[in-house]
This record gives structure tokens, C-alpha cells and sequence, in this order.
């Protein structure tokens, strides 16, 4: 079992969920901008509607409280606050509509966990560069400080941007998600080094107006796959294993957890490209001593949103086009002993988590850590009868366990990803992680539990597993230990699919 304060939850983000796109003076995100253009997304999809949140908000709270969740996370929608991303747009029924949801999860003894920014950047501010920019920072820490002073009297944990990994590679390098730029060894660094100064001005801003009058905890949500060396006993496959470690989670974590500057692998590696590349400097920016320490120890708690594992090898990566996937100098691939997922490329690999969370507590001093995301898609047509979501959820839940209890990782909450089905982003809805099937051909949109939703119930109402049906399990899976190598069999994973309840699910 977990610690009696163990925070259990679930996540959501205000795109995926709300609609109500242009509601009662909503701007446009870059999302609705980049949705509503023919040819962008399968069948069309976009957020528009999506759950229906922001008319459904009672039914949100309902399911909320029959999981007997702890908490919730959820995302503030920027452009329906500030439609134009500044305070002189400020639209008041877009600050009620979440005092309404504060006050409603608080009434359910339920602690709001709110992320600021979670994507969906006013189309405004994207016609002004975007992140980019490096106005950006001070125009969010406007937002952020507003964001403290409307909801903070009731909010005691925030995350100030959700995986300015994915905004810095996906939005700007790759592409691959709006805004849409592809400039993939150039911009993600300048993006990234914005986000991170943006991230700590929000953070000074908390602790000098608000910290003493609110009492709150303030963080950065991060994303991280576990990188596991494909050889262990060669040493340049570890080292580069580190290395990709460093690269993803290591170049927003290093600053903010350690000493305010770029991991070293990190300022070593895109130095030596550079120079390769005849350029008459460093492709990643460099911080002042002064902002080292102003970054330096921004960050209350270690929020970790972690999916899947990967296993790298050393590899040469090319010196043109730039790119920060080739300054990593890494070959990655699938995980291959675990059991595939709807995602291409996203295997169940449970273990994976608990070396991450082993990983996380020596390279940053042990810090408290609430895992913010956690969850496994099922692909289009949904069923309720989700047993392998179940699955996924028993074995992720249990390295997080065996973390706390085995290993003294300081692991203070879980958030399952997702309270129900939603816009999946650049998947529309052909994939979702829903706890809650969402009938989206319904204008009602209807909830109905899945089966995952009844067992992780079970798992919040017990602060974990019963030990016989725990131990039950251990014996039939015969989970992979930390450093062992055994893969979980293919009978388990048939008996588990072929378990007439959640209970037999439970004891195995």
C-alpha cells in the first residue's frame, strides 16, 4: 500500500475536453487555428466540441467523485481567459467557468492540480512569434500571475507548462503539432530556453507576491521515456543512454533542479556539432550567471507525465540538415520483450518506470515526485470492456509502489491519464485513454464508466493492492524486477482479457 496522504487522480487538459471553441468570448488557440484547416487531421477531427465540458461541467464532477479521486488535473485555456493572450483582453466568463470547477471539485473534497499552460497558445500571440519570442516571457508571467491571484486562494498545486518538450521538438522542430514549424536544429533550443526562463519568472512571481498569503506549490510538468542501454555491459551504450536521458528530460530538469544551466552532456555535444558545422557558436543558447541562479531551484515538487521505455544504442548522427535529434549521437528503438499498445511505437513496458523513478531521485536529490500522466490508448471502436488498460494501470501502478516501498523514492501521487476520452491531439479521436467512454456521435455526449474506471476505484478506495490478489498476480505475470529480464507472457496477458470481472482481474 502507498502512504495515507498518497495524492491518487486523474488528468485531463482544457483542449482535449472543454469545446465551446468560441464560447461566450473565447479567442482562438493555435489549436483551432490548426484544426479548422481542411487536410489537417483525420476525418476532420478538432476540438470544438470534444467532451463538452465546458456546458457538462456537473457530469465532469460527478465522475470525478464516483472514482473517489484525490485530485484532479486539469489545464487552464489561455485564449478563454486572455482571448488575445494579454490582460487587456481579460474575459470574465471564462475566469467563472473555472471557479466554478475549482469550487466544485473543493465542495467534493477533491484538490484541484492546475496546469497553466497546456498547448493551446492564443492565436494572437503565435501571430507574434510564439515562444519564439522573447517576449513570450514576460507576457506569460503576466498570465501566470493573474492565473494566482483568480484561483490561488484555492489552488495549492500548480505546473506552470505542461512538456515544453514536446512544444520545443514537436511544435518547432519536427513540426509535427501546431505551430507547426519545422526548424529542428535552431528553434527547439530557442524555444526551450524561453520556456524555461518564462517557467522561472512565473516562479519568482509566486514566491514574492503569493507564497506567504496562499501557502501553494508551484512546478513544471516533464515528460521522459525511460532509456534503457541496449547492452548494459557496454559502457558506450550506458553513456549514451544518459545522454538521451539528458536530452529529453535532463534539458529542462537540469536547470531547474540542479544548477541552472543545460546538462553538461548536453552543452558538450551540440558545441562539438556546431564547431563540426562551422558555426561561430553553440547552437544551444547560454544562460547568464545571474539567470543560473534565478532559474536554479524553481520548482517545488517533480512532476513526471511517463508512458513507454526505449532502448538506445551510440549512433552517429548526421552533421546537415541541424537537428536536435542527431546532436543526440543515439540509435533508439522499441522495448522489444513487452507487450505492444494501440500507439505504434509505445509498448507497455511497467518496469521502465520504476528505473525512471530510481533515476530521477539520485540525479535530483530525492525530490518529492507526483507522477502527472500515466495511461495507455485503446484504438477506435472503444470498448467498455478495457482489461488491458486495466492491465497496464495493476503493473505501472505496482513499480510505482515498488519505487516508494523498495527503493525510498519519495513518489507522492498518481495521476491516470485519462479521466475519459478525449481529442487525442494529432490522433483526433482514433485513439483514446479514456477511464470514461465518451460517445462522441451523441450531442449529449454521454459518459459510461469502462471497466478500468471500476477497478482503478478499487485501487484508490484500497491506497493500492490487497496483498493476496497482489501477490497473485506477481506469481502468474511474473513482472520483470528492476534489473532482471524476463517479459510478461502472453497466457497472462490472455487470462487477464479473458477475466469475467474486475474482481477475478484483481485477484489473479
Amino acid at each position: 500500500m502507498f502512504p495515507q496522504d498518497f495524492s491518487w487522480g486523474v488528468s485531463s487538459s482544457a483542449y482535449q475536453i472543454e469545446g465551446g471553441w468560441n464560447a461566450d468570448g473565447k479567442g482562438p488557440s493555435i489549436w483551432d487555428v490548426y484544426t479548422h484547416t481542411p487536410g489537417t487531421m483525420p476525418a476532420d477531427a478538432n476540438g470544438d466540441v470534444a467532451c463538452d465540458s465546458y456546458n457538462r461541467l456537473d457530469e465532469d464532477l460527478y465522475m470525478l467523485r464516483a472514482l473517489r479521486v484525490k485530485s484532479y488535473r486539469f489545464s487552464l485555456s489561455w485564449s478563454r481567459i486572455f482571448p488575445d493572450g494579454t490582460r487587456s483582453s481579460l474575459n470574465q466568463k471564462g475566469v467563472d467557468y473555472y471557479n466554478r470547477l475549482i469550487n466544485g471539485l473543493l465542495a467534493n473534497k477533491i484538490t484541484p492540480m492546475v496546469t497553466i499552460y497546456h498547448w493551446d497558445l492564443p492565436q494572437a500571440l503565435q501571430d507574434r512569434g510564439g515562444w519564439e519570442n522573447v517576449d513570450m516571457i514576460d507576457i506569460f508571467n503576466d498570465y501566470c500571475d493573474f492565473c494566482f491571484a483568480a484561483f490561488g486562494d484555492r489552488v495549492k498545486l500548480w505546473m506552470t507548462i505542461n512538456q515544453p518538450h514536446s512544444i520545443a521538438w514537436l511544435g518547432y522542430g519536427l513540426g509535427t503539432i501546431p505551430p507547426s514549424i519545422k526548424n529542428p536544429g535552431i528553434s527547439p533550443y530557442i524555444v526551450a530556453h524561453n520556456l524555461i526562463k518564462a517557467h522561472a519568472k512565473a516562479y519568482h512571481t509566486y514566491d514574492d507576491k503569493y507564497r506567504t498569503s496562499q501557502g501553494g506549490l508551484v512546478s513544471i510538468a516533464l515528460n521522459a521515456d525511460w532509456i534503457e542501454p541496449k547492452d548494459a555491459n557496454v559502457p558506450r551504450d550506458v553513456e549514451s543512454a544518459d545522454r538521451a536521458l539528458q536530452f529529453q528530460l535532463g534539458w529542462f530538469a537540469h536547470p531547474i533542479f540542479k544548477n541552472g544551466d543545460y546538462p553538461d552532456a548536453m552543452k558538450w555535444q551540440i558545441s562539438a556539432k556546431s564547431e563540426l558545422q562551422d558555426l561561430s557558436e553553440s547552437r544551444l543558447p547560454s544562460f547568464t550567471e545571474e539567470e543560473k541562479n534565478y532559474i536554479k531551484g524553481t520548482a517545488d515538487m517533480f512532476c513526471i507525465n511517463h508512458y513507454t521505455t526505449k532502448v538506445v544504442t551510440f549512433a552517429t548522427g548526421k552533421l546537415s540538415p541541424y537537428s536536435y535529434d542527431d546532436d543526440r549521437d543515439v540509435l533508439e528503438t522499441e522495448e522489444p520483450d513487452s507487450p505492444t499498445t494501440a500507439y505504434a511505437g509505445q509498448r507497455a513496458v511497467a518496469w521502465g518506470l520504476r528505473r525512471l523513478l530510481n533515476w530521477i531521485k539520485e540525479e535530483y536529490g530525492n525530490p518529492q515526485i507526483y507522477v502527472t500522466e500515466n495511461g495507455v490508448p485503446s484504438p477506435f471502436p472503444i470498448t467498455i470492456e478495457d482489461t488491458d488498460r486495466i492491465f497496464y494501470y495493476k503493473s505501472y501502478i505496482d513499480e510505482a509502489l515498488k519505487a516508494q516501498n523498495l527503493d525510498g523514492v519519495n513518489v507522492k501521487g498518481y495521476m491516470a491519464t485519462s479521466l475519459m476520452d478525449s481529442f487525442e491531439w494529432m490522433n483526433g479521436y482514433n485513439f483514446l485513454f479514456g477511464l470514461h467512454h465518451v460517445d462522441f456521435n451523441n450531442p449529449n455526449r454521454p459518459r459510461t464508466p469502462k471497466r478500468s474506471a471500476h477497478y482503478y476505484c478499487q485501487v484508490v478506495k484500497d491506497n493500492g493492492f490487497l496483498t493476496v490478489g497482489h501477490l497473485q498476480l506477481h506469481k502468474l505475470v511474473g513482472l520483470r524486477a528492476p534489473c532482471g529480464s524476463s517479459s510478461i507472457s502472453t497466457d497472462c496477458l490472455a487470462k487477464i482479457r479473458s477475466a469475467s470481472s474486475v474482481e477475478s482481474v484483481s485477484n489473479l
